[in-house]
C-alpha cells in the first residue's frame, strides 16, 4: 500500500507538472506496477481484473501480475474509446457537422448573444453523440471566423465552446472518454464482489441522460448570462490577423541594393543557415510573388522581401547586407496573401493534443522545411511572442501565426498534428456519404442501448461500417485515435487495480467515513464530488476517475449509502473540468485562439464549478437517491 501511495503521489506531481506527457507519466506508472512484483502479486491474488479476458486465466494457476498491469490495454473501455475515435472522424469526413454549424450561424447576423446561443446550441447536444474533444476540433474554426467576420472577440465565444461540449458530454455513455472508463470501472467493482457492490454496473448508454439534461440546460443558461459576463474579451476583435498579433512592429519590406553582398547566393545560404533572427516571409520579383520554400531562391539585385525581425537585428542587416528599408509600406494580411489570388495564406494554427510537435521546438521540428511555412507569432494563452520562437518548447493549445502557400495550408489542415483556426475549403469533404456516417452513429447508439450487445462491441462494429462503406478510408483510422488518450488509459488503469488491491481505497474511504457521520449522506455526496472536480483541474480526467471511483464506492458502502450515487458524482465531475486550462483537452484547445490567462477559466469557471456541484449532487438525489 505504501509503494503504491508513493506511486500515486508521483503521478500526481507529474500529471500537475506535465513535465512529461501525461500518456508517458501513465505508461511510466504502468511498467513501475510491472517491476514492483509484490503489488502486482496483491492484485492478481486478488482477482481484480481490467478485462473479462483475464478471467480465462483464472481457470489455471491464477492471473500472472504481468497480465493484470498490462489490463489495460485489452481494457472495454481503451477499446471502444479507440472505435469512438474513428467514428468520430468518419462523421468529421463527410463534412456534416460544418454544414449544419455554418447554416445556423448565418441566422446570428453581428449579434453577439446569437453567436453564442449558437456555439452552445450546436456543439452541446453534438458532444453527446460524438467525442466532445472533436466536436470542439471541429467547430474551432467556423466559432474564429464567426467572430471575426462580424466584429466579436473570439475569446467571448471560443471558453464557452470548451464549457459547453463538456455539458454535452454527460448526455450519453459515449460522449467523453471519462464516462466510457467509469462504466467499466462500475462493471469491475460489481463484478468482483457483488455483495459490496451490487447496485454497481456498466452503464447503459442514457443511463445518466436526464441529468445530463439538467446539466446543459442549467449550464447553457449560465453561459448566456453570468458567463456572458465574465467571460473577457482578451483579443481585440480584429479582421486582419497581423493587427491581431500586433506585428506592425516587426514586419516589414526590404530591397536589394545593387552593392548587396547576398545577390548570387541562395535564401538558404543568405539567411536560414545563420543564427541571426529573421525570417523571410515572402519575395516579390516584378510582377511574381513567392512563398515558401524559399530557400533555393538565388537572390537578385531588386528583389524585395517581406521580413519578420525586430528593429535592432533589422538595422544591422540592412547596414551589413546591403538592403534598404522600402518607406510608406504596411506589411499586413492583404499584402502577405498577394501570391493567394484569393486563397488563405496566413492563418493561425493550434497545436493539437497528441501532437508530434508537442516538446519539440520549431526548429528541432524543421517547421519550415517539413511544411513549407513561415511561423510569424506563436501565441501560448495571452503571452505572444514575436521574435526567438525557434526554441521555444511547444506545448498543446500553443497558437502559430502561419504564412504558407495554400497548397500547404491544406496540408497543415489536414494533418492531425495542428487545428487550423479558420475555415480553410475543403473540396474533399465526402458529402455524399453523410446519411451513411450518421445512421452508422445512430445504429451504434441503438445496438447499445436496445440489445445486449455491448457497447465496446457495438463501437468497433462501427467503427468497421465506417470503412466499408467508405466514409473512411484504412489509413484514416489510424490519423483519427488520438494515441496518447490511448495510452493514458492503458496506463491509468492498472493504478486503480492496485490502489484498490491493496487496500489503499479503503484505506481512503475508512477516512472519508470517519468523519461523515457527523455529516448529512447529501453533503457527503457533494464532498465527493468536490474533491473530484479539484483533483481533475489539477490532473486528467481519466486519472482522477481511476482513482476516486474506488474509494467513492467503498465509503458509500460503508456509509450504507447507494454506491451508484457516488460513482455518478465522480463521473459528472470528472466530466467538467471548467477552472484551469489544463483540467480539459478542450480548455487547451482554445487558450491560444482565445488568448486567454490562467485566471480567466478561474474567474468565468469557478462559479460553474459551484453550480454544478449544487446541481449535480441534487440531481442524483433526486434521480436515484442515496439509499441502496
Amino acid at each position: 500500500m505504501a509503494v503504491v501511495f508513493a506511486l500515486v503521489f508521483a503521478a500526481l506531481v507529474l500529471f500537475a507538472t506535465e513535465r512529461l506527457p501525461v500518456d508517458v507519466t501513465a505508461i511510466g506508472v504502468m511498467v513501475t506496477l510491472l517491476l514492483v512484483e509484490p503489488v502486482t502479486e496483491v492484485a492478481a491474488d486478488a482477482g481484480l481484473l481490467g478485462s473479462p479476458i483475464y478471467v480465462l486465466h483464472r481457470a489455471g494457476d491464477g492471473v500472472s501480475p504481468v497480465s493484470v498491469g498490462l489490463s489495460g490495454f485489452s481494457s472495454t473501455a481503451t477499446i471502444t474509446v479507440l472505435a469512438m475515435f474513428v467514428l468520430s472522424a468518419g462523421v468529421q469526413r463527410t463534412g456534416v457537422v460544418q454544414i449544419l454549424g455554418s447554416k445556423i450561424a448565418g441566422l446570428t447576423g453581428d449579434s453577439e448573444f446569437r453567436q453564442l446561443g449558437a456555439t452552445v446550441g450546436i456543439v452541446g447536444p453534438i458532444s453527446g453523440f460524438i467525442n466532445n474533444t472533436a466536436a470542439v476540433a471541429i467547430l474551432l474554426p467556423m466559432i474564429t471566423d464567426l467572430a471575426r467576420e462580424n466584429g466579436v472577440s473570439p475569446s467571448k465565444l471560443l471558453l464557452p465552446l470548451s464549457y459547453a461540449s463538456m455539458f454535452g458530454g454527460t448526455l450519453t455513455l459515449i460522449g467523453t472518454s471519462t464516462n466510457i472508463l467509469a462504466s467499466e470501472l462500475s462493471g469491475r467493482l460489481a463484478v468482483e464482489d457483488p455483495a459490496r457492490y451490487g447496485a454497481l454496473g456498466e452503464f447503459s448508454m442514457f443511463e445518466f441522460t436526464q441529468l445530463g439534461v439538467v446539466v446543459l440546460v442549467i449550464g447553457s443558461v449560465y453561459l448566456m448570462t453570468v458567463g456572458r459576463w465574465l467571460t473577457p474579451e482578451r483579443i481585440e476583435p480584429e479582421t486582419d490577423l497581423t493587427e491581431e498579433f500586433g506585428m506592425a512592429e516587426y514586419l516589414t519590406e526590404v530591397v536589394v541594393r545593387e552593392d548587396s553582398p547576398l545577390t548570387g547566393q541562395t535564401v538558404r545560404e543568405a539567411i536560414e543557415e545563420t543564427d541571426v533572427d529573421v525570417d523571410l516571409v515572402q519575395l516579390i520579383r516584378g510582377d511574381e510573388t513567392f512563398l515558401e520554400p524559399l530557400g533555393p531562391k538565388t537572390i537578385r539585385q531588386g528583389d524585395v522581401f517581406a521580413v519578420r525581425t525586430d528593429r535592432d537585428t533589422l538595422v544591422n542587416l540592412m547596414d551589413t547586407e546591403g538592403l534598404d528599408l522600402l518607406p510608406d509600406v504596411q506589411v499586413d494580411e492583404s499584402e502577405l496573401e498577394v501570391a493567394g489570388e484569393g486563397s488563405q495564406n496566413l492563418v493561425e494554427v493550434v497545436v493539437s493534443p497528441g501532437s508530434s510537435l508537442v516538446g519539440e521546438s520549431l526548429a528541432t521540428a524543421t517547421f519550415r522545411q517539413r511544411y513549407d511555412a513561415t511561423v510569424l507569432a506563436l501565441r501560448r494563452g495571452d503571452e505572444v511572442m514575436r521574435q526567438r520562437m525557434d526554441h521555444v518548447r511547444l506545448r498543446v493549445g500553443d497558437t502559430l501565426l502561419v504564412q504558407a502557400t495554400n497548397a500547404s495550408v491544406n496540408r497543415l489542415n489536414d494533418n492531425p498534428d495542428f487545428i487550423v483556426a479558420q475555415e480553410v475549403h475543403r473540396p474533399n469533404f465526402r458529402e455524399s456519404r453523410i446519411p451513411v456516417a450518421v445512421g452508422i452513429v445512430g445504429l451504434v447508439v441503438a445496438a447499445a442501448a436496445l440489445t445486449p450487445i455491448h457497447i465496446a462491441v457495438a463501437a468497433l462494429a462501427g467503427a468497421l461500417g465506417m470503412i466499408l462503406t467508405g466514409c473512411l478510408r484504412p489509413p484514416e483510422i489510424y490519423e483519427a485515435v488520438q494515441w496518447d488518450v490511448i495510452f493514458l488509459l492503458a496506463g491509468v488503469i492498472p493504478l486503480g487495480v492496485a490502489l484498490e488491491a491493496t487496500g489503499g481505497a479503503a484505506l481512503i474511504a475508512d477516512g472519508i467515513v470517519a468523519v461523515a457521520p457527523a455529516l448529512p449522506p447529501l453533503l457527503v455526496l457533494g464532498m465527493m464530488y468536490v474533491v473530484t472536480a479539484l483533483l481533475t483541474n489539477i490532473i486528467s480526467n481519466n486519472a482522477s476517475v481511476v482513482l476516486m471511483i474506488p474509494v467513492a464506492a467503498e465509503a458509500a458502502v460503508q456509509l450504507g449509502a447507494n454506491p451508484f450515487a457516488f460513482v455518478l458524482a465522480v463521473t459528472f465531475a470528472a466530466s467538467t473540468a471548467f477552472m484551469t486550462p489544463v483540467g480539459y483537452q478542450t480548455n487547451l484547445f482554445v487558450y491560444g485562439p482565445g488568448g486567454y490567462r490562467f485566471t480567466d477559466y478561474l474567474r468565468v469557471g469557478a462559479p460553474l464549478q459551484a453550480i454544478f456541484a449544487v446541481v449535480t449532487t441534487l440531481g442524483i438525489a433526486f434521480f436515484w437517491g442515496l439509499t441502496p
